[in-house]
């Protein structure tokens, strides 16, 4: 890829830390290479409720709520190299983060 090229991470995980780990190895691969970044860019949070009756048959009342909350970040690389893309290639991101990388 010649120079100039831009690349949009998106990161998504359930755990804020182990993203914002994630996020922090991306930036510091990209900037050691000499491309500028922009971001972490924090997205809205998704927030999924799920509501679990107790018991099977009486009891409408009790009821357990859960929550599984998806933290997003959004990190843009500009003036890309061929050099940027490899040291992406071969970064160890932490298990639980799900990344989605357009050029």
């Amino acid at each position: 890829m010649p120079r100039g090229g831009r690349i949009r991470i998106r990161l998504k995980s359930w755990d804020h830390r182990v993203i914002d780990e994630a996020a922090a190895k991306i930036v510091q691969a990209a900037i050691t290479t000499g491309a500028l970044i922009v971001g972490p860019i924090p997205l809205p949070t998704d927030r999924k409720l799920l509501v679990v009756g107790i018991s099977p048959h009486t009891d409408k009342d009790a009821r357990e709520h859960f929550e599984m909350l998806t933290h997003k970040r959004l990190i843009d690389i500009k003036d890309a190299s061929v050099k940027t893309m490899d040291s992406l290639q071969h970064l160890e991101l932490p298990a639980g983060v799900e990344i989605t990388i357009r050029m």
